[in-house]
């Protein structure tokens, strides 16, 4: 066996709480080396007659990547205290692996194993119940709905008369969002997340100026509860964006430092390397990238702390928000969000606190700083299989392995899943056009585990490249809507609420792709069920290789509501191009 690739941690995704009382364990293994692995585990000082006391229980493979198997086990400890090792079997070898390394015989010494000290109920990952079962929709405020004239910024454009810039303004606004709120509810959308509405001199909003107004433009904070009052009427959550990473030029303490240099009571809010405070391409302050209008704050400074913790407690209590999603949420630094966490879980308990991270995150998942981040990784993965067509279905499944096993379960079932944003091209765009590959995607998005979300205007089919060019004005004439992308998701959606397998009940694992090399496939199961999705994301139609167990069961492709019989010889089906299934099996026995 190859003992350099097998890898585990008593820590993160290896070992966690999935409750109070039960333990998920895993390990990884340089893929197809391990045949069998067992845990051999018990409470260190439960002994009798002279011996250790332990059980040895079997792991299941419960997926790969293209480098490595992972193993995993959910077990129940006896007492809250644990000590445990592998037996690792291969074809020509077994070795025992405890934290002391590889033994060819079982060490008799707990010490020598891996160690849980004692299973604290606080040491549980509990992010909001409620983002499960919530499907998202992205608003960027300026460019969803002007519903009223009266505060519309100076030089307004008429609505979509041209393309969007970073400078020119169109009126969107709060108002114009509650006008709209019947047309979420009928798209079945149950979380609203806006980009940022607090007064900034920008049209995006992400150089703050005033952190406790809502912009003149959007409306004022009683329009924003007035929104939030309608949404929660309708079953709809709220989130807001949080921009602590950075203030705005305009910030007011940013405009004392600029004036009074060295005098300011703020020179210590920022980040400034010398003075007299230089702007222009290559700043003397710290900032966001090497932006001049956006200046970094020192979130280590006390009274910064204060009061952006003051902020973010105000719009919860002010407003009953649901959510905070922090802008550039990785260069800010780790103490800061464990007490924003305590500051504003101390409020509200359930609320979503979402971190806006491109890149491994599991320093920001360990229970005291996020609920969850944005899952650019799915994203990229998505894109290049059923967009760009620049990986196979294997390297699909194999780079989806990877996030799965990144995580523990309880961090995946409420991440926050994406296929488009403010910052990206339009989907359609990104699928040239191809309304056949934009519909699988979001087959994907809206069957998989996680809190998905859709960028407002793409389920109407909205096109637009880049930033600025992806934040168009909302098409509001339906005579221009593309309605057969809009009733994919809608349906979609309708069914994620109605099979709970469908969004983040049971356990997923992807099926082998030996036998179905072209078609991407994963499984969904519980005690009772299993929900089987099948896309081809190819222009020729291929053969789907369906496990044995489905034979002599009843199966149902709840998309088209048809039951699928298969030949009793023959466990296979074939799906057209760009097609796909949703089978679900009742009888799991």
């Amino acid at each position: 066996m190859e003992k350099s690739a097998i890898y585990h941690r008593p820590e993160d995704s290896y070992l966690y709480l999935l409750d109070s009382s039960t333990l998920y364990i895993q390990i990884r293994t340089k893929r197809n080396d391990i045949e069998r692995i067992g845990v051999i585990y018990g409470d260190p000082f439960d002994w009798h007659e002279g011996s250790w006391v332990t059980e040895e229980s079997s792991m299941s493979l419960s997926g790969s990547d293209d480098l490595f198997d992972y193993w995993n086990i959910v077990i129940e400890p006896q007492t809250h205290r644990l000590r445990y090792g592998f037996r690792l079997e291969s074809p020509t070898e077994e070795a025992i692996l405890t934290e002391k390394g590889y033994f060819q015989v079982t060490p008799e010494d707990p010490g020598h194993y891996f160690c849980k000290p004692y299973t604290h109920k606080t040491e549980v990952f509990s992010p909001p119940e409620w983002v499960k079962d919530t499907v998202w929709y992205q608003i960027f405020p300026e460019r969803f709905s002007n519903g009223t004239i009266d505060n519309d910024p100076p030089h307004t454009k008429a609505w979509g008369s041209e393309a969007p810039a970073w400078d020119n303004f169109f009126g969107g606004d709060l108002d114009g969002v509650i006008h709209h709120l019947s047309y979420l509810e009928e798209l079945g959308i149950s979380g609203i997340y806006f980009t940022p509405i607090f007064r900034a001199h920008s049209n995006h909003k992400y150089d703050t100026i005033d952190y406790m107004e809502i912009d003149p433009q959007f409306g004022t904070k009683e329009t924003l509860k007035r929104l939030v009052e309608e949404c929660h009427k309708r079953g709809i959550r709220v989130m807001l964006d949080a921009v602590f990473n950075h203030s705005g030029f305009y910030f007011p303490s940013f405009q004392n430092v600029l004036k009074n240099g060295e005098n300011s009571p703020f020179k210590e809010w920022f980040h400034i390397h010398s003075f007299p405070v230089q702007t222009g391409d290559r700043p003397n302050y710290e900032t966001f990238a090497f932006s001049d209008a956006m200046p970094k704050l020192n979130t280590y400074h006390p009274a910064v702390k204060k009061y952006l913790f003051d902020v973010a407690k105000y719009w919860i209590e002010e407003c009953n928000i649901d959510g905070w999603r922090l802008d550039v949420a990785n260069e800010v630094d780790h103490q800061f969000w464990r007490q924003f966490r305590e500051e504003v879980k101390a409020i509200k308990p359930d609320l979503y606190i979402l971190g806006e991270i491109w890149h491994d995150s599991t320093p920001w998942l360990r229970g005291d700083q996020f609920d969850a981040v944005m899952n650019y990784p799915f994203m990229a993965n998505i894109l290049n299989l059923f967009a760009n067509e620049t990986i196979s279905v294997e390297q699909f499944v194999h780079n989806m392995g990877t996030i799965l096993h990144s995580y523990p379960i309880n961090v995946l079932e409420t991440t926050f899943n994406l296929v488009g944003s403010h910052d990206t091209p339009r989907i359609l765009t990104e699928c040239k056009d191809d309304i056949k590959k934009t519909k699988l995607i979001y087959t994907m998005l809206l069957t998989f585990l996680g809190s998905p979300c859709i960028y407002y205007g793409d389920e109407i089919g909205m096109t637009g490249g880049g930033d600025p060019d992806c934040r168009k004005c909302m098409e509001w004439d339906t005579t221009k809507h593309n309605q057969e992308i809009f009733q994919h998701i809608q349906k979609l959606i309708a069914l994620r609420k109605q099979e709970k397998l469908l969004a983040n009940k049971g356990r997923l694992q992807f099926l082998s792709t030996e036998n179905n090399k072209e078609i991407v496939a994963f499984k969904k199961y519980d005690e009772e069920s299993t929900i089987i999705v099948a896309l081809n994301p190819s222009t020729e139609t291929n053969s789907l290789s369906l496990p044995a167990y489905t034979k002599d069961v009843s199966m149902r492709d709840i998309w088209t509501d048809k039951e699928i019989i298969l030949n009793p010889d023959d466990f296979h089906l074939e799906l057209e191009p760009y097609s796909f299934v949703i089978l679900l099996i009742k009888d799991n026995s």
